[in-house]
């Protein structure tokens, strides 16, 4: 049977006509959203396409809230939450978590947290299930200085409430680790502490540390307390290190000025003595003109020397000789 030129052309125009129908045109994901009651036109399927809205993506999403009985889920909804960037199948399976698990989660609130940033289909498993979440080792000193090192687990469900703005696990841990170091150093030993970790548990749980976060503490147990070291002995060892040096200073200091002023003394006497040899070199001069001048006699003259050799005879035998012992 030979076909002529016109019907094969004929034939070729209506298989690009279907491809191109079909392509643009999702009839088969029509007829599966009318099989599910999902009530949507074929031109709004089409304009999805134009409006580079993944079909399939938002009638699967459909079928699954009607199917879950959610009314304030429609197409315009989830169009508008996919082009502003959001994730359409977690908000949905978010929404129909929560319905299930009675949790108070609308569209505008999921949609929101979804372009948040946070996961909402997460945060709703959170709050059905809560998570533990375990805190680095916190350091604290009591007041008898004795060191604690101390490992908490937090168990906290997400606040939907709180989730748009809330703080992060971030924020829960640097608050528990705060009231960990608060509580132990307000006890007076650290003995107490140990044989009560409870009170910790309980002293931080007052605080209400979960203001203002995205979360819900709902415990905080003690998993750990280990004896760390004397922090007061060393603080004294330290202190009474420091204090040594710096009397070890001041002596050096006050041992520097004495130094510094025997020196002193001892170029003033340096210096004395030399006026004093100046003076004596003077002495003969002086001497000379007492004679030229008829000041000085030649028995005053005598008598001084006879005075001087005396005065010199005397310290000879006041000083103590040296060598054999032999006194002359």
């Amino acid at each position: 049977m030979e076909f002529s030129i016109p019907i094969i052309i004929t034939i070729a125009v209506i298989i690009i006509f279907l491809m191109i129908f079909f392509h643009y045109v999702p009839f088969f994901l029509w007829i599966n959203a009318l099989s599910a009651g999902v009530r949507i036109s074929l031109v709004q399927l089409f304009l999805m396409r134009l409006r580079r809205v993944p079909p399939h993506t938002i009638v699967y999403a459909m079928i699954e809230a009607h199917k879950a009985g959610l009314k304030s889920v429609t197409r315009d909804n989830l169009e508008a939450h996919y082009l502003a960037g959001g994730h359409v199948e977690k908000v949905v399976h978010a929404l129909v978590s929560a319905s299930k698990a009675n949790i108070d989660l609308t569209f505008q609130m999921a949609t929101a947290i979804d372009l948040a940033g946070r996961d909402v289909l997460e945060a709703v498993r959170m709050s059905v299930n809560p998570k533990v979440i375990d805190t680095p080792p916190v350091s604290a000193v009591a007041i008898d200085g004795i060191q604690l090192i101390a490992k908490a687990r937090v168990t906290v469900r997400a606040n939907i409430k709180q989730l748009v703005g809330g703080a992060g696990e971030e924020t829960i841990l640097a608050r528990v680790g705060e009231g960990i170091v608060s509580s132990i150093g307000s006890a007076v030993s650290h003995k107490s502490v140990l044989e009560n970790p409870d009170s910790i548990s309980k002293l931080v749980l007052k605080k209400g540390l979960d203001a203002g976060t995205a979360f819900e503490i709902l415990s905080i147990d003690i998993a750990d307390i280990d004896i760390g070291k004397n922090i007061g002995a060393v603080l004294q060892m330290d202190q009474a290190q420091a204090d040594k040096n710096i009397a070890q200073a001041r002596a050096e200091e006050r041992r520097a000025m004495a130094i510094a002023l025997e020196q002193e003394m001892k170029a003033k006497a340096q210096e004395a003595r030399a006026k004093v040899i100046e003076a004596e070199a003077e002495v003969p001069i002086a001497m000379a003109e007492a004679f030229r001048n008829g000041n000085l006699g030649i028995m005053d003259y005598y008598r001084m020397e006879n005075i001087q050799a005396d005065t010199e005879m005397r310290d000879s035998i006041a000083k103590p000789q040296s060598g054999s012992g032999n006194k002359k």
